[in-house]
C-alpha cells in the first residue's frame, strides 16, 4: 500500500509517495514534479500522481491515501471571480459588511484601497434585511423570524439566478433557531442552493468577522466544491479509490466533503504544508528555532517558529484578500517573490523585481514557451547559479540564450548597466523583499534571527538561503533533504484535525457557581461535536485527541489570545491554570503581563484530531572512508553577490552522505533544486540529510 502528497504551487506541483510494505516493489519514497494547470488544477494534479506510481512501480489500486495541498480557494478571492452572494440578515444591519471596522488599510495614505467596498463579497442589491431579532445576553427572541420576507427575499435570488446565499442575523451564536429555520426556507425555494449559516461556518461573537467569514465560505464554495469533487471522480475514472484528504489553513486534515461545507477553513491550504514540512525536516535534527522561507515559482511564504511551536495566527490578522476571515489559520506571511517574479522598470524609471509572476506558463524567458520578460530564474540562469542542463535533472529544456536577451533589453539597456549586473541587481531586490517579509514576521514581533536557523525550500529556496540569512543575520541555513517536494511530504506528516468554537462571555477572575457549571456543559458540547466530525470521517473513539481553549484578553482589551484548557473537569483549580496560561502567552506575545488585571474569557475553542501516520524518513550513511571526490560533478564559473566570478565545483547531492563537509564556492545539485554555498561558507551533511550551510569560521 501506498499514500500519496501532492502540493500545488502557482508554477509547479510536487508530488510525493510513500510506500508502507518494505516487500514493495516500489518500497521507499518517490518524488515528482510536473507543471501546475493554473486553468484546472486537478489535471497537473491527476497527471502527476499517475506518473508517481509508474515512477515507483505500484498499482493505482495500491494508493491508499492522496493527501492535497490546494490554493484553488486562494486564487478564487485573489482573482475575485468566485459566486454571486445573496444574504439574508437582520434588518437595520444590511451594510454591516460595507462598514466594517471603519479602519484604514493604510492609515497614513491618502490614497488607499478599501477591499471590502470595492470588491465586496456581497454586492448591496444582493443584501436584503429581514424582520427578526435576537437579543443579547440569553438569546431570547425579541423580533420573531418573518418567514414570508424570507421567502419574498429568496424568490427574487432565484429570478436573479443567485444559487449561493448567506444567512446572518445578530447573536446567532446565542440563539441559532433563526438562521437554521431561513436556511430551510433557502432550499425549500431553491433545492440546488449553496448556502451557508453563519453559526454553522463561525460560532463566535463579532458580527462583522462572523458575516465576511461566511461570505467568502459562499464566495468561494461552489467552485472549490465543484474542484474538489471533481478531482475525487477523476481520480476513482483512473482507478485511484483512494481517501481524498485536503490540508486545512491551521495545518490539520480534512475530508472533501468537509471542505465542500466549509472551503473557507482551505484558504491557506497551500502554503500550510510547507511550514509543517519545514518543521518536521528541522525536528528531525533536534532544530527547534526555524524561519521557513518556501520560494516557489510566483511566492514566498514565511513563517517563524520558536521551539517547534507552529503558531496559529491571531484572529484580529486573519485576512485573505483583504477580507477578515476568522477561521485559524498558521501564522505566515506571503509576498510575491520567487523564481518566476518578474524583474521591469516601473513608469518612474524604478527597477523593481515581482510581485507579478510569469507562472508556470509561460514561464521565464528561459523556458522556451513564449515568455519574453526576465525573471529571478533567468537571472540564476545568467550568473551560473543553476545550470540550464540540470533544472529537473535535465527534464526541463532550458536556453540560456533567451535570459540574456529578456534581461539585456528589458532592464540592463534601459539602465546603462552590463548584463551581468543586471542580473545581479535583480537577485538583490528579490532578495531584499523576502529579507524585509522575514523581519516583518521575526523582529517586528520580538523575535531575534541570531538566535534562529533559516531554512528555505521550494524549488528556488536553498540558492537564496545564504544571502538571505546573511541579510537577517540567521544563525545559518538549512536546506532540507528535498527542497522542491518540502511542502508535500509536510501532506503526510500531519493530522485529521477539526476546530469547533462556542462563545460565552465571563470573567474568569470573578467566576461564580452557574457561569463554571455553564462552561463545563459547553465545554461537553463542543468535546462531542469535535468526536462527532472525526467519527464521522471514521475514526475509532479510541484514536481522538481533544485539545482545550479559552481565548481570552484583559478586561477592555479588543482581542484574545489562546490560553490551554486542562484536560479533565473544569474545577476552580483548572480555571486558574487557563488564567496562568494566558498570563504566559501574553508575555510571550506582548512582553508583558498584568497579574493583577480582571481577565474575560470570550471563546471556548476545541480542537479534535486523530494523528495520521508519520512519513518515515531514512538515515544517511556515515561517510566513514567515502571521500568527497565521488560526489564531484564538474566545475562551471559562478557569480556571486560581490560580482566576483569564480570556477565553482559542482556536487551530487544524492551522493553525499552523513558527516560530508563541502567548502564553498559549491553548488549542490539534486534533482528538485540546487543549493547554493558561497566564497567563505561551509556546507555539513546531517543525520537526516539536511545541509547545514553556515560561514566558515
Amino acid at each position: 500500500m501506498a499514500r500519496i502528497g501532492v502540493d500545488v504551487g502557482g508554477t509547479n506541483t510536487d508530488i510525493i509517495l510513500e510506500t508502507f510494505s518494505t516487500d514493495s516493489v516500489g518500497a521507499g519514497t518517490f518524488r515528482h514534479k510536473v507543471p501546475s494547470t493554473t486553468q484546472d488544477q486537478s489535471i497537473g494534479v491527476l497527471k502527476g500522481v499517475l506518473a508517481i506510481c509508474d515512477k515507483a512501480g505500484i498499482q493505482r489500486n495500491e494508493v491508499s491515501t492522496i493527501v492535497h495541498g490546494t490554493t484553488v480557494a486562494t486564487n478564487i478571492s485573489i482573482e475575485h471571480n468566485g459566486a454571486e452572494v445573496g444574504m439574508l440578515t437582520t434588518k437595520g444591519f444590511r451594510d454591516i459588511l460595507h462598514i466594517g471596522r471603519h479602519k484604514r488599510p493604510h492609515n497614513f495614505s491618502l490614497h488607499f484601497d478599501v477591499p471590502w467596498q470595492s470588491n465586496p463579497l456581497v454586492k448591496r442589491r444582493n443584501r436584503v434585511p429581514i424582520s427578526e431579532r435576537i437579543l443579547p445576553p440569553s438569546g431570547e427572541v425579541e423580533v420573531p423570524l418573518d418567514e414570508e420576507e424570507v421567502r419574498q427575499a429568496v424568490r427574487k435570488f432565484k429570478e436573479a439566478g443567485i444559487k449561493s446565499v448567506i444567512v446572518g442575523f445578530l447573536f446567532s451564536f446565542l440563539n441559532k433557531d433563526h438562521e437554521l429555520r431561513a436556511k430551510e426556507i433557502v432550499l425549500e425555494e431553491i433545492p440546488d442552493a449553496y448556502v451557508c449559516c453563519s453559526c454553522e461556518v463561525v460560532d463566535a461573537m463579532r458580527e462583522y468577522e462572523r458575516f465576511s467569514t461566511t461570505a467568502m465560505n459562499a464566495y468561494v464554495g461552489p467552485k472549490t466544491s465543484m474542484y474538489l469533487n471533481n478531482l475525487e471522480h477523476q481520480l476513482k475514472e483512473n482507478g485511484i479509490d483512494a481517501d481524498l484528504r485536503i490540508i486545512q489553513s491551521n495545518g490539520g486534515l480534512a475530508t472533501v466533503d468537509s471542505c465542500c461545507e466549509k472551503p473557507v477553513n482551505i484558504l491557506m491550504s497551500g502554503p500550510a504544508g510547507g511550514v509543517i514540512g519545514g518543521n518536521f525536516f528541522a525536528d528531525l535534527d533536534a532544530e527547534k528555532n526555524i524561519i521557513t522561507v518556501d520560494i516557489g515559482g510566483t511566492s514566498a511564504d514565511i513563517s517563524t517558529l520558536a521551539e517547534g511551536d507552529i503558531k496559529i495566527m491571531n484572529p484580529r490578522d486573519s485576512y485573505v484578500a483583504g477580507h477578515p476571515v476568522m477561521v485559524p489559520m498558521i501564522d505566515l506571511i506571503t509576498i510575491g517573490a520567487g523564481g518566476g517574479s518578474i524583474a521591469y522598470i516601473d513608469e518612474a524609471g524604478g527597477f523593481q523585481v515581482g510581485p507579478r509572476s510569469a507562472g508556470s506558463m509561460p514561464g521565464p524567458a528561459c523556458y522556451g514557451r513564449g515568455g519574453e520578460e526576465p525573471t529571478v530564474t533567468d537571472a540564476n540562469i545568467l550568473l551560473g547559479r543553476l545550470d540550464p542542463d540540470q533544472m529537473l535533472g535535465g527534464d526541463l529544456k532550458i536556453d540560456p540564450s533567451l535570459s540574456y536577451k529578456a534581461i539585456k533589453e528589458k532592464i540592463a539597456d534601459p539602465l546603462g548597466l552590463s548584463v551581468k549586473e543586471a542580473a545581479l541587481g535583480i537577485i538583490k531586490i528579490v532578495n531584499n523583499n523576502m529579507a524585509l517579509a522575514i523581519r516583518s514576521n521575526s523582529v517586528a514581533r520580538g523575535v531575534d534571527p541570531r538566535e534562529f536557523m533559516l531554512m528555505p525550500f521550494g524549488g528556488a529556496g536553498p540558492v537564496h538561503g545564504p544571502a538571505l540569512a546573511e541579510e537577517v543575520n540567521a544563525k545559518g541555513v538549512i536546506a532540507p533533504p528535498a527542497p522542491g517536494i518540502t511542502s508535500a511530504a509536510g501532506l503526510l506528516t500531519t493530522s485529521l484535525q477539526y476546530e469547533v468554537t462556542r462563545s460565552y462571555l465571563c470573567e474568569l477572575t470573578s467566576i461564580h457557581g452557574n457561569q463554571s457549571e455553564a462552561l463545563q456543559a459547553l465545554l461537553k458540547d463542543l468535546d462531542a461535536e469535535a468526536t462527532n466530525k472525526l467519527i464521522k470521517d471514521g475514526v475509532e473513539p479510541s484514536h481522538i485527541k481533544l485539545t482545550r481553549f479559552a481565548e481570552c484578553r484583559y478586561h477592555g482589551q479588543g482581542f484574545e489570545l489562546r490560553a490551554e484548557i486542562p484536560v479533565g473537569e473544569l474545577s476552580s483549580g483548572a480555571i486558574q491554570q487557563v488564567i496562568e496560561n494566558f498570563h504566559r502567552q501574553h508575555d510571550i506575545d506582548y512582553g508583558y503581563r498584568y497579574d493583577d488585571a480582571e481577565v474575560e474569557l470570550v471563546t471556548l475553542r476545541v480542537v479534535g484530531e486523530s494523528a495520521s501516520k508519520i512519513l518515515e524518513w531514512k538515515e544517511l550513511a556515515p561517510a566513514d572512508g567515502n571521500r568527497l571526490e565521488e560526489a564531484f560533478m564538474y566545475e562551471r564559473e559562478t557569480t556571486f553577490d560581490a560580482g566576483q566570478s569564480l570556477m565553482t565545483p559542482r556536487y551530487d547531492r544524492n551522493k553525499l552522505l552523513r558527516g560530508h563537509v563541502i567548502t564553498g564556492p559549491a553548488l549542490i545539485m539534486q534533482h528538485d533544486s540546487t543549493s547554493l554555498v558561497p566564497p567563505g561558507w561551509s556546507a555539513s551533511v546531517s543525520r537526516f540529510g539536511n545541509l547545514m550551510i553556515s560561514k566558515s569560521s
